[in-house]
């Protein structure tokens, strides 16, 4: 066995995260392979590590890398088609059209590309992903060193990817079979939402997520008309729905939830069930707002994601942490509601508790992997910094991020990405960018 490569990574101030609001001064992670070993005082590290590499990043804060709950990678190639639409238009006219014509296995790789390289800029060091083609991100995902959980796609119609239910959990299958023992890549069982996938499929994803043992992931409740439709149709709310199949007893998460009355929390109260929150999205498809203040006060587990850049238009986990805490305060009447210290903890620890991951990463402590992000805090449009948390959340911006790790390896180091080429990565996308304009109906191009 090769010795352990040891990193002293060091600078003015840490967030753990944990205990919750903890400001670390001028300490230091001591990093051995993968694993966050030690976290001292820098001058004590640098003692009792004399032989280890050193990294000291003045004028900067260390933080847990960002884990993005929910996007859609592969559809990065895809930014901002059919913007300012309506959810159902959006899907029906823009962008189910557009991926008729595209998907395949080229298009998944390279928006997948363009979408790791877009996160890791912005301190994004784990995504959980919805999407199609799920082995070809995957390659992508290895190459790059982020780290990911991926969606096991399934629809009851016809995509490019598979043609029936069958196929689906075939594919899913596959999937595992060649990556279930990759260090950085986990699943989830994806059902696209209540409205694509009927009952004896969603019966069939629950017994799929058991026996691997990992979580659901699915669309539930994100506009009003999906709870129209159905209760128009003699249903119930598609969340009691759920709940009647048994999909909620065992670890769910739920993506948007901008409908949420009293049987839902009721619902969601006590059950293993995390709600993936997607403020952006939902603000530009009309969409609602997450009641996130009373979830959070009815013990549900709050994560936050940005959804894929054709609705949101960017994968800025920075932004979305702003927008999530200022749109908390004005939807509760409460500005204590969404703290910046919480939304913090949203965008990392209790992400990576919704994907099964809370063990792993989410916050910087011992025993954990070094996933970690170096955000800089020294420009003019942050001075005075009275307070990290709330100027990371409430001031700070993506091009502040300096430096990724992840696993202990260095993806980003002073901006530049270190495993993905982002020449190739600009060419490619204005290359497909020609492709996408060409398969866009007349009418909408």
């Amino acid at each position: 066995m090769p010795d352990a490569r040891t990193l002293v990574l060091s600078a003015p101030i840490i967030l753990p995260v944990v205990p919750r609001g903890s400001v670390l001064e001028d300490h230091a992670l001591v990093i051995e392979d993968d694993t966050i070993r030690a976290i001292l005082p820098r001058d004590v590290a640098l003692r009792q590590y004399p032989d280890a590499e050193q990294h000291h990043r003045d004028g900067h804060a260390l933080i847990p890398g960002l884990v993005n709950a929910h996007t859609h990678s592969g559809m990065s190639l895809l930014r901002g088609v059919g913007s300012d639409q309506p959810l159902m238009d959006w899907l029906k006219r823009y962008i189910w059209p557009a991926e008729g014509k595209l998907l395949a296995p080229d298009f998944v790789q390279a928006g997948t590309r363009l979408a790791i390289a877009e996160m890791l800029r912005g301190g994004t060091t784990c995504f959980s992903d919805m999407y199609l083609f799920v082995a070809d991100a995957a390659r992508v995902i290895d190459a790059s060193g982020i780290r990911a959980a991926l969606g096991l796609t399934v629809f009851d119609f016809p995509t490019p990817w598979a043609r029936t239910a069958d196929e689906y959990f075939e594919r899913g299958a596959e999937v595992v079979d060649a990556w279930g023992g990759h260090p950085r890549i986990r699943f989830t069982v994806a059902p696209h939402a209540p409205y694509t996938v009927g009952d004896a499929s969603l019966r069939r994803v629950a017994a799929r997520a058991r026996e691997l043992d990992v979580p659901i992931h699915m669309h539930v409740h994100e506009t009003a008309g999906e709870i129209a439709d159905a209760e128009q149709a003699g249903q119930p709310r598609p969340l009691a729905r759920l709940a009647a199949l048994g999909l909620l007893d065992q670890p769910f998460v739920a993506v948007h939830m901008t409908q949420v009355d009293e049987q839902d929390l009721n619902l969601l109260a006590g059950r293993p069930v995390s709600v993936a929150h997607c403020p952006e999205s939902n603000l530009k498809l009309a969409s609602g707002f997450c009641p996130v203040a009373r979830l959070q006060a009815a013990g549900v587990n709050v994560a936050l994601g940005t959804d894929g850049t054709a609705s949101n238009n960017d994968l800025d986990m920075l932004g979305e942490m702003r927008t999530a805490a200022l749109l908390a305060k004005g939807v509760s009447g409460d500005a204590a509601a969404l703290p910046a210290t919480r939304a913090l903890e949203m965008a990392t620890l209790d992400s990576a508790r919704a994907l099964g991951l809370d063990a792993r990463i989410g916050s910087l402590e011992v025993g954990k992997q070094a996933d970690v992000v170096a955000i800089d805090l020294r420009s003019l449009e942050m001075q005075p910094a009275h307070e990290p948390h709330a100027q990371i959340v409430y001031a700070t911006t993506r091009e502040a991020v300096t430096d990724v790790y992840v696993a202990g390896r260095p993806l980003l180091r002073d901006r530049e990405l270190l495993t993905l080429d982002q020449s190739a990565i600009l060419a490619e996308s204005e290359r497909w960018r020609t492709h996408v304009q060409n398969a866009l109906p007349a009418t909408t191009a």
